[in-house]
């Protein structure tokens, strides 16, 4: 009788390991083998992080085995199982791997294919058609769309994480509950003693150093030192935790009436405010979509204010995009001066102040909850209703939407609800924040997620004209890196276009994240459907890149650019000044958040940029959903690229005091888990 050697994986998470019965079956191309009890005598079988191996014969050939059926029976109370892979040796001695990374729960059964990737037209037998359907009828059940509120993109059907399908949950929720990590980072900071003061006021700029937390040779320490600096304030529109806004200038805007007479001091090659123009030397920064924004009314005692700047830099001499005019907000008049640097000196610091606080409120709010988490989760979704596992675009995206969805639920859950942690000690905190993600929709578009196409869209691609642009430089090599990665595992699976223009199940992919995800919202510019193999490398690699490069870049540099709270204040507490030689340093502390919002604030940038236990990063697949040699070659060679990318930016950063590493491909987690 025929004897097949089966292996089995157990997950080495957390409670992975389970005492409960587990049967197999091996189903093939000529009939099933019996229902096996997988148990070795006086052996404790699937132990957390056991590879296990069993003989199971059947009496009969069953021809080529196609699926295999795994169940899981109660011993004596819930024990959930967490399996990894199962690999059967056949008779012949051939090796088949059937990929799960899947938890089964209570007395339920699964069936795994064998893991070649294929699309829905390289299925002939019915049994294979069958299950591709089966799965997916199961999945839309578990994973539905849900409006969290109206005219944000759709999320996921559930109200808290513990209500998620257990396969996409934290391994411990523990890990990623806000509440216990802002407030276990304020303990580890020491700055819990502060906690309770909210509503007093430091007493000076040094007073602030009672809650900084001193690394030596940081950029944090680095920032604390020069933050008043103009080099450090333009530097941060280029390099800083949110360096996304910054577009070349070729017309002063009618609502900022900057003259040639007021900058002329601040221009250094002896041409005219409009030659600078001309030859490319001026940039400008405009935070319109912050006009009008409700400020945080939650803490009665305190009064909030926001503003909506415009700033006006230029490229000097040494290559350093420096601040030359600022106006507090958009309707110019004689209540809205242009802030100068040849004002006095705590004018000018108290503009660019203001100017910081406003570039955070966009950060957290567009660049980085909107334009990473929200629409990750969007393709993450959409994944799980339209593709099931054994198809390639599944095996690619999997790892690039780990825990995203996860994270975003807690997020909803005691982050960004109503009475959430972000009401705490931020300015745009009960219902702006709600604004300011409906007003940043219309910006959401396909073509400005796509990096090099966003650059030009800035005007920011000139390597010669703009020199120390380091994300630009690092991200468009990251996502070159990833281009190439997609490119060629699309190579394996589609010969041309009409191959992508069939495959139904890809095609309901890229329709629920239109039509579902983003609303049908035709003025984002996001496809219904995929016509090429280069449209369908170009859409992959921007789900993968957004998750990747572009959150790394967004969210990991918060505790360096943000932890000296006067270089990024999440609040201020006065409004902004309507006339110029009237700030002192007792207005600008007044202004600046209290110590309790300081300690908030100080906790979440903290908690934010540290990276998950266990993190994943890009290029590192330990689950092998592919089981191809071919693709593990792909693997190998994208890995090669991105570690010549990091070796690059290492020998770049040697002996620079403002290194910059947030795209280095060993810092970039392969998901948003964080």
């Amino acid at each position: 009788m025929p004897s097949y050697t089966v292996t089995v994986s157990t997950g080495s998470q957390w409670f992975a390991g389970t005492d409960d019965y587990i049967y197999i079956t091996l189903i093939g191309s000529k009939g099933c083998s019996e229902k096996n009890l997988l148990d070795k005598p006086f052996y404790n079988d699937f132990e957390r992080g056991a590879i296990d191996s069993y003989d199971v014969t059947v009496s009969e050939d069953i021809g080529d085995i196609l699926l295999v059926k795994i169940e899981k029976h109660k011993y004596w109370y819930k024990d959930d199982w967490y399996c990894r892979h199962v690999t059967v040796k056949t008779p012949a001695g051939d090796y088949i791997e059937f990929p799960c990374y899947r938890w089964i729960l209570n007395d339920k059964e699964i069936i795994l294919r064998e893991g070649k990737a294929k699309l829905a037209k390289d299925d002939k037998l019915q049994m294979l058609k069958q299950h591709r359907k089966k799965e997916l009828e199961e999945r839309q059940k578990l994973y539905r769309w849900k409006e969290w509120h109206p005219g944000f993109p759709q999320s996921i059907d559930a109200h808290c994480h513990s209500d998620l399908p257990h396969d996409i949950q934290f391994d411990s929720e523990k890990g990623v509950d806000f509440i216990l990590n802002y407030t276990k980072a304020m303990e580890n900071l020491f700055v819990n003693s502060f906690m309770h003061m909210f509503q007093s006021s430091w007493n000076d700029f040094a007073d602030f150093e009672r809650i900084f937390v001193r690394i030596s040779n940081t950029i944090s320490e680095y920032v604390m030192q020069h933050w008043k600096e103009d080099f450090m304030f333009g530097y941060q529109f280029l390099n800083g935790c949110n360096p996304v806004l910054i577009r070349k200038c070729h017309k002063i805007p009618d609502k900022f009436p900057v003259t040639n007479n007021m900058v002329e001091c601040s221009l250094e090659r002896n041409l005219t405010l409009e030659e600078e123009i001309e030859q490319g030397n001026i940039f400008i920064v405009d935070f319109e979509l912050l006009d009008g924004i409700s400020v945080n009314k939650t803490d009665p005692c305190t009064l909030q204010y926001i503003a909506a700047p415009i700033c006006l830099l230029y490229k000097n001499l040494e290559n350093k995009i420096v601040p030359i005019a600022i106006q507090l907000n958009q309707e110019p008049g004689v209540e809205n001066p242009i802030f100068l640097p040849t004002d006095s000196h705590y004018d000018w610091l108290l503009a660019k102040i203001w100017v910081r606080s406003s570039d955070f409120h966009i950060h957290q709010t567009v660049s980085h909850l909107l334009r990473t988490h929200l629409l990750s989760e969007v393709f993450a979704i959409a994944m799980f209703r339209q593709l099931p596992a054994v198809h390639p675009v599944f095996k690619l995206l999997i790892p690039h939407v780990r825990f995203t969805i996860a994270i975003n639920t807690k997020a909803r859950e005691q982050l960004i609800c109503e009475c959430g942690l972000f009401d705490k000690a931020n300015a745009t905190g009960g219902g702006g924040h709600v604004e300011l993600v409906l007003r940043s929709m219309k910006d959401l578009t396909y073509q400005s997620l796509c990096l090099p196409e966003a650059i030009k869209m800035r005007e920011m691609e000139s390597k010669e004209d703009i020199p120390y642009y380091f994300f630009r430089d690092d991200g468009l090599k990251v996502w070159e890196a990833v281009l190439g990665f997609v490119g060629d595992i699309v190579d394996i699976y589609y010969k041309d276009d009409k191959t992508v223009c069939e495959d139904t199940e890809l095609q309901a992919f890229v329709k629920d994240v239109f039509v579902y995800g983003l609303r049908d919202n035709e003025a984002l510019g996001f496809p219904k459907t995929l016509k090429t193999k280069e449209q369908l490398v170009e859409y992959l690699t921007l789900v993968v890149f957004t998750a990747s490069g572009q959150h790394a870049a967004v969210n990991f540099g918060q505790y360096d650019w943000c932890s000296w709270i006067p270089n990024s204040p999440p609040t201020m507490r006065c409004p902004p000044p309507t006339k110029k030689d009237e700030v002192t340093i007792e207005y600008i502390i007044e202004s600046l958040p209290d110590r309790g919002r300081s300690c908030w604030h100080l906790g979440a940038v903290w908690a934010l940029s540290q990276f998950q236990d266990n993190e994943l990063f890009l290029g590192f697949y330990p689950d092998e959903h592919f089981t191809e040699k071919s693709i593990k070659e792909v693997m190998v060679k994208f890995r090669k690229e991105l570690e010549e990318i990091g070796s690059f930016i290492q020998e770049r950063n040697k002996n620079k005091k403002l290194p910059y590493y947030y795209l280095s491909p060993d810092r970039i987690p392969n998901s948003i888990a964080v």
